[in-house]
């Protein structure tokens, strides 16, 4: 069957990316680490030993990254519904963010370790429907602040993906509650098109 022009076009741009060139002759396993490298150098978000959870971690970019920055005393929980392939340093669950069951079992993993950081790559399929996708987008938004409510330590970061749109002024209020400082940064790997930005939620209070 032949591709539609628009999935052709897609195709196109995503293998004519610098970005996604930089990351397979440096031997990282997606763009999207450079998102996160940006924000990391801007905001110094990793330590050497910390305790840090990814969501939405597939295919594994950022997990690298940040294993990479911890060190070997350092330890990543990350979870997505997409398998990821394990490495060093990572405690991997796959499953539904959105599902209790799987929610249950990452907290089972922490075993009540306090996090430094919690971080979310995760989006919703997009559909193109504003009206369906940034309500989708926000309750996943949502549950990443429950977690950090939950499991991020006194003076912990939260990094997540979000779309501006309905619910997104009362989110920034939300966070400024609740943390020291909250940052918008829109890194140049990130797409010109794609409306994605990241928020940094610092120190929890």
């Amino acid at each position: 069957m032949a591709r539609s022009k628009s999935s052709a076009g897609w195709l196109k741009e995503h293998f004519d990316d610098h970005f996604v060139n930089k990351a397979k002759q440096e031997g990282w396993r997606s763009r999207a680490v450079y998102k996160l490298q940006e924000i990391d150098d801007k905001d110094k978000l990793f330590k050497p030993g910390m305790c840090v959870v990814d969501l939405g971690a597939a295919p594994g970019g950022w997990s690298q990254w940040t294993t990479h920055k911890l060190g070997a005393k350092g330890e990543v929980f990350a979870l997505d519904i997409l398998p990821v392939e394990p490495f060093a340093g990572v405690t991997f669950i796959q499953g539904d963010f959105r599902e209790d069951d799987v929610y249950n079992q990452l907290l089972e993993s922490l075993d009540g370790r306090e996090v430094d950081v919690v971080m979310s790559d995760m989006a919703p399929n997009m559909s193109g429907n504003k009206a369906v996708d940034i309500p989708r987008a926000m309750y996943l938004v949502e549950l990443c602040v429950d977690l950090a409510d939950q499991v991020l330590k006194k003076n912990g970061d939260l990094l997540m993906k979000v779309f501006q749109g309905e619910g997104y002024n009362e989110l920034i209020q939300s966070l400024r509650d609740k943390y020291q400082k909250v940052i918008t940064r829109k890194p140049d790997a990130s797409r010109a098109r794609s409306k994605e930005i990241y928020l940094l939620a610092r120190g929890k209070k």
